[in-house]
């Protein structure tokens, strides 16, 4: 399953035709899509490819006169949706007597640190080379679920943080305080496996 950042864009928009524009596109997301799915449904491989094979049918079928560029995000955003709504399906599941409460699931709420937008971050670039992708991945799994898609919507797909809160429908601020408590969480969680990492940083 490939978590490398995405590449170049070029050889997307060679393609002439929608179809072909769209299998580009599939091929060079579905990896990174379905690892971020399937570490925010804890590891749950067939509702991960369910929702991403859903998002790509609502890309197909309401945006496919848009530029390759405009797919990323547009897909991202979908996606989000996606995962919100099974999640909510699955709070009320595990709270049968809550049909008329309204499901609260995301922690966009919570304190908003007063921090710099933080560079890029190569998730490798910080980590040994022992440290292998299952142990990173296992510990992005163990993150909260909107710290998880800050994360990764960041730091494998290169969004800007703007770009971030558009696809998960939340302020620049908190797109930073996920994303800041996201490097720190993943620090602490490998420290173990590599003692050059060290403890979690302080930004605020």
């Amino acid at each position: 399953m490939d978590l490398t950042p995405k590449e170049t864009k070029s050889e997307l928009s060679q393609s002439k035709t929608t179809e072909q524009r769209l299998k580009f596109f599939m091929q060079d997301v579905t990896g990174r899509a379905l690892v971020m799915m399937e570490n925010a449904t804890q590891g749950q491989q067939g509702i991960a490819m369910d929702l991403v094979q859903e998002a790509f049918i609502s890309l197909h079928k309401s945006y496919a006169d848009k530029a390759i560029d405009e797919w990323y995000p547009l897909f991202y955003t979908i996606l989000n949706n996606k995962l919100q709504d099974w999640r909510r399906k699955e709070a009320r599941r595990a709270q049968p007597f809550s049909l008329f409460k309204k499901i609260s699931l995301d922690d966009d709420s919570e304190e908003i640190l007063e921090i710099e937008d933080q560079q890029q971050l190569n998730p490798f670039d910080t980590l040994d080379q022992a440290v292998t992708i299952e142990e990173i991945q296992q510990a992005i799994r163990q993150l909260p679920v909107r710290q998880q898609q800050a994360f990764m919507l960041r730091a494998w797909e290169g969004f800007d943080t703007q770009t971030t809160a558009q696809i998960m429908n939340c302020s620049e601020g908190s797109v930073k305080t996920h994303y800041h408590r996201a490097i720190q969480g993943l620090r602490t969680a490998l420290a173990h496996l590599n003692p050059h990492i060290g403890g979690s940083s302080h930004e605020e």
